[in-house]
């Protein structure tokens, strides 16, 4: 079976989706700066075991269309593209799988829509219900001006500075960000450029190829290909106010949860004592799961040891 690619029309945007595999219908969902191809690892394994697996390029990414301004990428937007996915691919429900801001779409698909996810499974992101991120203002008081998510807020810097060379961008992050390095926070330094915080690396870790970085790259090569991913960014404080009315809600669905030890999240504050709520939040927790030596890029870095914890999981729901 070969992945195959084709368009879906989903709330008036056409998403580009990559399928494979016939069966009970899993979503993976991307997080930034990535695409459909970050799940390149499991398309295979999933479809073998029985499932339909569809990646989305979500809304503003890639080969999906952008939305008509920056403030339709609030979680009720991505939520609904998800929501809307599913019935679009003729699926009565789905288990939602998403890694870095795809983590936080899945788990409030979960939350609100329970009707129509199966099982939820987070990678490196924690839930946070209900706005998924903490609020600009309580990143900037921790990490101050030159944390990226405040660094990202104003239009058009950041959208540069990545556009400038994306083969470039892609090495630095990716490699920056994985378990070749120790983890940090990703800072701004002070009078510095974004990309200075994480520099040209001299090779590539043995899960990245020169040909990933091409595929990434092709998918960024427009001159604006950032501006719909960074405005994600840019509507973390409004979806404070969207998501307050469903304060206290849990997510009532069977859900898994894997972090790596050298994941720059894994040391961010607040998250451990997220992790240690887990069984609170979503208390249908099936796994909550460590992997030694990972870092940002999950299912990427540790695609055999994630590939088997999905599969776990699903044949358990």
């Amino acid at each position: 079976m070969s992945v195959k690619h084709h368009h879906v029309e989903v709330n008036g945007l056409r998403l580009h989706v990559a399928e494979q595999g016939e069966g009970p219908l899993v979503l993976l969902l991307h997080g930034f700066p990535e695409s459909w191809y970050s799940w390149r690892h499991q398309f295979g394994p999933l479809a073998e075991a029985g499932y339909r697996v569809v990646a989305p390029d979500q809304r503003g990414y890639a080969r999906s269309d952008r939305a008509p301004s920056a403030e339709e990428y609030t979680l009720p937007h991505l939520v609904g593209d998800v929501t809307a996915l599913i019935g679009a691919l003729g699926a009565e429900n789905a288990v939602v799988v998403g890694h870095d801001w795809g983590a936080p779409v899945a788990w409030t698909t979960a939350l609100l829509r329970p009707d129509l996810v199966r099982g939820v499974a987070g990678l490196s992101v924690p839930p946070l219900p209900p706005a998924g991120m903490p609020s600009i203002g309580a990143s900037r008081h921790i990490y101050g001006e030159g944390y990226y998510q405040v660094y990202f807020q104003e239009p058009g810097k950041a959208d540069a500075e990545l556009s400038a060379d994306p083969a470039s961008t892609l090495r630095r992050v990716l490699v920056g960000a994985s378990g070749a390095n120790e983890p940090r926070p990703w800072v701004v330094p002070e009078g510095g450029a974004l990309l200075d915080a994480m520099p040209e690396p001299t090779g590539l870790p043995d899960w990245l190829t020169p040909e990933d970085i091409a595929v990434f790259a092709e998918d960024y090569s427009a001159p604006d290909a950032f501006t719909g991913p960074l405005d994600w960014y840019r509507n973390i404080d409004r979806n404070q106010g969207l998501m307050a009315a469903f304060q206290g809600l849990r997510i009532e669905v069977p859900a898994l949860y894997a972090l790596g030890d050298k994941d720059m999240v894994s040391i961010l504050e607040g998250v451990p004592e997220l992790r240690r709520a887990l069984p609170l939040i979503a208390p249908k927790l099936h796994a909550d799961i460590t992997l030694p030596g990972c870092g940002h890029w999950t299912q990427q870095e540790r695609p055999d040891e994630v590939n088997a914890a999905l599969l776990d999981f699903l044949a358990a729901l």
